[in-house]
């Protein structure tokens, strides 16, 4: 591929029956007709958003496990401080992030391309939706998401590939490429500079309002069953999360109340038996797959789930950290997702914390049903995330409440407001901890915040981007220095390591774009 960066036009086939995994719509080739024509209508530019939620769900550069939104949570955010992927060494440079400067590298790459991909798709539906045939209130609808597909594709990549807010010098610092239409030069060229951090931010905010307002002025909301589109909420918590970035404190908290409106935290039961594979009304925003529109061992939860058939969970599952594990209280039911051992099954662990005798045993007579028959059983495993259907399935959140209320609560310690954060708290746990009570203030209580995010979130690719933007370093301990660790991921990640942490621009864009070059 000659440029990552042409545009190319996601359109749709609609299946025309009435199940929810029917509706949902596959990609197909791309059109060799005019933008003018594809979005001649509504009903095409409402193909053209299902074919984004649906390349949030796709296989990308030939490269098992790059999935579209599942990969950016699993490769990219996961592997922070408080998880590992158990005795997954051969890929320790992956997980302790030293790619991060290496321009050809598809792991540095593939964000990039992603990303950019919805934002070319979207674009093309911003700049002809308004002339398509159907009613006002259609095309300020499809708009509108289109607004928020852009929104979080910048946020995302400013997570990536930007220094942190505090490094930024108050925003002059250096973002990414502003791509804000489809246009190119006569060979095909697509040449724009690197944007300043405040106008990055400022151009997710300008996404972020505007959708707001055309959603709002619309009066059409997305289906009951349809939560892997945008809507008004959605548009509210990529502000949230964008202004969190960006330490907006204020924003972030306004933004933040308003995204969880109208919706209400899981239960117990849905926190601690389907509530990571089966939506419900937490879920602001997430990704669809269905089963018969599956990409195998490609999937999220082929690289997520203890319940999935994958060679990649059943021999390398995901689990917390010791250290993050210890500090969830005794009353928390959140404790029983993840395989605590005894003094005496610690006994018998190998070197890398894996289990043959009691603690495999007692894994299969508790958890049983959320293992696969030949899964290998390691201490401190999760059992969070479960798989739909074989080899690794599902539909998992993108956005949730819990989120938002994290948010807010981060966003009003920053704020000096400690009695709104300790409610938010105090809220958010109550279902999940009944002896949970806050009433710490100060920098004890922003801590306490960070601990409960940390919790709460695990797993859900929050870890690496969260120690990024609170500018603290990553430091895992090994199984021998009293943590849960396997060696090769026993390292320390100081602040400044790593390019600040910060993805350099793929040597893929340089190459073609004349106003970008390689620092």
């Amino acid at each position: 591929m000659k440029n990552i960066l042409r545009i190319s036009l996601v359109i749709a086939a609609l299946s025309l029956t009435a199940a929810c995994s029917k509706e949902y719509l596959d990609t197909a080739p791309e059109s060799a007709e005019s933008p003018a024509t594809i979005f001649a209508t509504t009903d095409n530019c409402e193909l053209a958003i299902n074919g984004m939620c649906k390349m949030m769900t796709t296989q990308y550069l030939s490269t098992q496990g790059l999935n579209g939104e599942g990969s950016i949570k699993t490769w990219y955010g996961n592997f922070g401080n408080d998880t590992q992927r158990c005795n997954h060494t051969g890929w320790a440079a992956l997980w302790n992030h030293t790619y991060n400067e290496q321009v050809n590298s598809t792991y540095l790459i593939y964000p990039w391309y992603y990303y950019y991909k919805i934002i070319g798709n979207a674009n093309l539906v911003i700049e002809n939706v308004d002339d398509a045939e159907g009613t006002e209130a259609e095309r300020q609808f499809y708009k509108a998401q289109a607004l928020v597909f852009r929104a979080h594709a910048y946020t995302m990549l400013m997570q990536l590939y930007a220094y942190r807010w505090q490094d930024s010098s108050n925003g002059s610092g250096k973002g990414v490429v502003l791509r804000l239409d489809s246009s190119t030069d006569e060979d095909g060229m697509y040449d724009l500079p690197i944007s300043t951090q405040a106008e990055c931010y400022a151009q997710i905010y300008k996404d972020c309002d505007e959708a707001i307002q055309l959603f709002q002025s619309s009066g059409i909301d997305r289906g009951s069953d349809e939560f892997y589109k945008p809507n008004l909420n959605v548009a509210y918590a990529v502000k949230a999360r964008a202004a969190l970035v960006r330490e907006d404190w204020a924003t972030a908290a306004e933004a933040a109340a308003k995204a969880r409106s109208g919706r209400t935290l899981m239960s117990k039961t849905q926190y601690m038996d389907e509530g990571f594979h089966t939506p419900n009304n937490e879920w602001i925003w997430g990704v669809y797959e269905a089963e018969d529109q599956t990409i195998y061992y490609y999937s999220f939860f082929a690289y997520q789930a203890s319940n999935a058939s994958s060679s990649m969970q059943r021999t390398y599952p995901l689990a917390i950290s010791k250290e993050l594990y210890d500090q969830i209280p005794a009353t928390d039911v959140r404790r029983a997702l993840w395989l605590e051992p005894t003094s005496e099954e610690v006994a018998e662990l190998n070197t890398a914390g894996r289990s043959t005798d009691k603690l495999y045993k007692r894994a299969f007579a508790e958890y049983g049903d959320k293992l696969y028959s030949t899964s290998l059983v390691y201490q401190y495993m999760q059992f969070k995330f479960q798989c739909e259907f074989y080899p690794g399935g599902g539909r998992f959140n993108i956005y949730r409440a819990a989120e938002m209320y994290l948010t807010e609560a981060e966003a009003k310690c920053h704020l000096g407001q400690d009695a709104s954060a300790q409610a938010l708290l105090n809220e958010l746990n109550k279902n999940l901890d009944p002896s949970y009570t806050c009433t710490k203030t100060g920098a004890d209580l922003l801590t306490e915040v960070k601990l409960y995010r940390r919790i709460d979130l695990w797993g859900e690719g929050f870890d690496w981007y969260d120690y990024k933007r609170w500018n603290e370093p990553i430091v895992r301990k090994s199984i021998k220095d009293g943590g849960s660790f396997a060696s090769a991921f026993a390292v320390t990640i100081n602040v400044g390591d790593g390019n600040k942490w910060t993805w350099k621009i793929p040597k893929r864009e340089t190459d073609y774009n004349k106003l970008v070059s390689l620092d």
